[in-house]
């Protein structure tokens, strides 16, 4: 499974950590008879060579050996090797959802930065500093200038670029799990497909095959999504059938995927509605794993996408979602509801609470009415900071004409 190992500089390669000369044991490690031995080394995978979604120049000469791992019936705990071979592919999926990876448009941008003039970068950083709204955001976008390196992120995208084309080398081989007994696996596999447009004709077909004998729920909804991510038109009137199924977990799964090929209808959304507001359960293993399987949130801002077509109980059933989120899976439906009551953007400089209309007031006051436990997370702050509204819950209950939290 690993062979040629030893034949890689990995300690002349770098990731999170400086050398990588720990890769070639974390790798042996995954094939362990040992769970607590390959656990670790899952664990430490995920930081060096993935570190908080962000991948190094060891990434993509990892890729070969796990991809091995993953086809190879003796490795234990396949399912887990696939997912981290997404993972180092596109680091967090939410970057990528609703819409999917535009590859196209990823390349271009790797090349502009290429292409680029470093000193021309920092007078655009500068110019971009001095046209902050407030004292606020110019203190943001300063510290922003401040620690921007030009050529470090220019390595920083190569690298990235250069393990995603190393894990979409090896799709066409890992379709193949996509006809395993285990059902961890062929869910693993179908998730990993949906990140390659490059590979759509094959991954398609593969796609289509699992799913006309597939039984397992969240098997069959996962290869579902990934059929929309990757443009598969010729699957709507099949969608279409399942909205009124028996089974939720693929109706939701099938008006995800009908929102992204562009056929949603009043059906369509009516199921992303009553999704945001109360999601389908898991189900038996495996589970859904696009966007953490959070349900509710992948729903809500499929939503958000089709703002321009939303009856106004969209945004009703957003905010009652919202309402039952709470920490972490609050953040992408706070994100889905701003969007729909703010469609023309931040409103700068922010106006009385009292000048807003009344589906940015019911936001406002359901964001500043959220648990403190919401509220004690950077990254709900960064969404509202986007927004140009209140970051701190004294301050945003105050703008909506509530009392203290």
């Amino acid at each position: 499974m690993l062979a040629g190992l030893e034949e890689i500089d990995w300690a002349g390669l770098r990731h999170a950590y400086g050398p990588a000369g720990d890769v070639p044991g974390l790798l042996r490690a995954l094939a362990s008879g040992s769970p607590a031995e390959r656990r670790q080394a899952v664990h430490e995978l995920y930081g060096n060579i993935f570190h908080q979604g962000s991948r190094y120049e060891a990434t993509a000469y990892a890729v070969p050996f796990l991809a091995r791992l993953a086809l190879d019936p003796r490795a234990p705990q396949r399912d887990v090797i696939v997912y981290l071979l997404a993972a180092l592919a596109i680091g967090y999926d939410e970057a990528y959802l609703p819409a999917g990876v535009d590859i196209a448009g990823w390349r271009a941008g790797v090349e502009q930065m290429r292409a680029a003039d470093p000193a021309q970068r920092l007078r655009e950083l500068d110019a971009w500093v001095e046209a902050a709204t407030d004292e606020a955001d110019r203190r943001v976008r300063a510290m922003h200038r401040a620690v921007d390196d030009p050529a470090a992120g220019l390595r920083s995208a190569l690298d990235e670029l250069a393990a995603y084309d190393a894990v979409r080398a090896e799709v066409p081989r890992l379709r193949g799990l996509l006809r395993v007994g285990d059902p961890r696996v062929r869910a693993a596999a179908a998730y990993l497909a949906g990140w390659f447009p490059e590979e759509a004709p094959g991954s398609v077909s593969a796609l289509r095959v699992l799913l006309a004998a597939e039984a397992r729920p969240g098997v069959a909804a996962t290869a579902v999504v990934s059929a929309g991510l990757l443009g598969d038109a010729g699957l709507i009137p099949r969608l279409r059938k399942g909205l009124s199924g028996p089974e939720p977990l693929l109706a939701w799964a099938d008006a995800i995927a009908l929102a992204r090929l562009g056929a949603a209808d009043a059906e369509v959304t009516g199921v992303l509605a009553a999704a945001c507001v109360e999601p389908p359960g898991p189900g038996p293993e495996p589970a859904v794993r696009f966007l953490g399987g959070d349900l509710r949130g992948y729903a809500a801002q499929t939503l958000a996408l089709l703002d321009g077509h939303l009856p106004p109980s969209a945004l009703d059933a957003v905010l009652d979602g919202l309402t039952r989120a709470s920490g972490t899976a609050a953040f992408p439906v706070t994100a889905a509801a701003l969007r729909l009551a703010f469609p023309r953007g931040a409103p700068h400089p922010l106006p009385p609470y009292s000048q807003l209309t009344e589906p940015q007031r019911r936001v406002v006051r359901t964001l500043a009415s959220l648990e403190p436990d919401t509220w004690r997370w950077g990254n709900f702050m960064l969404i509202l900071r986007a927004w140009n509204l209140p970051t701190a819950h004294a301050e945003c209950r105050a703008y909506a004409g509530l009392g203290a939290p």
